[in-house]
């Protein structure tokens, strides 16, 4: 089962995301023009992601299912386990 095991914020609002059998890559720019997201275009908070469960999240309650997150993201690469 590929489970998200941490979260990292790059520059341009992009997350990398590692999962137990790969790395992938979230552009988080589409969903920043969509009313409860709009607060991510402040660096300094969309910083401040962390794992939450399965998924991630932000300190004010902006949230991705972990559907989104494989279905949207990008492989870079697979992790041998």
């Amino acid at each position: 089962m590929n489970k998200l095991i941490s979260v990292k914020p790059l520059e341009d609002y992009i997350l990398e995301l590692t999962y137990n059998e790969e790395l992938r890559i979230f552009d988080l720019k589409p969903y920043l023009e969509k009313g409860f997201f709009s607060e991510l275009k402040k660096v300094n908070y969309f910083n401040q992601v962390f794992l939450s469960f399965d998924s991630i999240a932000w300190p004010n309650g902006q949230d991705l299912s972990p559907e989104t997150l494989l279905i949207k993201s990008v492989p870079i690469e697979v992790i041998n386990s």
